[in-house]
């Protein structure tokens, strides 16, 4: 099992999605805990990394968990991950191993990891996607 901790930022109705050098998926921004980090920690550290952008400890909102298989894992590998929204200082662009950052709809769901379709499902549910 993957434990890991996303990032979910709508505009415009719709929802982030990067795409990490080399994969073929799209996925939330975030990733894994050091040894130790809390959530907060944690996610500050991957969207900075990916993005570039630091987000605001004053809007960090637990919107989730979500399970779902692992893309591109040993098979039977499974994800669960904590979900949390929060506003952003910065402009967003992507650094360091993300080569791609796109809005995805409901409608482009093919587009996205297992993990990350439930997370939009899960947005979708709590309401931000309009």
């Amino acid at each position: 099992m993957l434990d890991v901790v996303a990032w979910v930022h709508i505009a415009g109705g719709r929802m982030l999605a990067v795409r990490a050098r080399g994969r073929d998926l799209l996925y939330l921004p975030g990733g894994k805990r050091e040894a130790g980090e809390a959530d907060w920690a944690a996610i500050s550290r991957e969207v900075r990394e990916e993005l570039s952008v630091e987000l605001d400890p004053r809007t960090f909102r637990r919107l989730g968990v979500v399970h779902a298989p692992a893309h591109d894992q040993p098979e039977h590998t499974h994800v669960r991950m904590s979900c949390f929204t929060a506003a952003f200082h910065g402009r967003i662009h992507p650094s360091g191993e993300i080569d791609e950052l796109r809005f995805v709809s409901v409608n482009e769901r093919e587009l996205l990891a297992p993990a990350a379709r439930a997370a939009l499902d899960l947005a979708a549910d709590s309401g931000l996607l309009g």
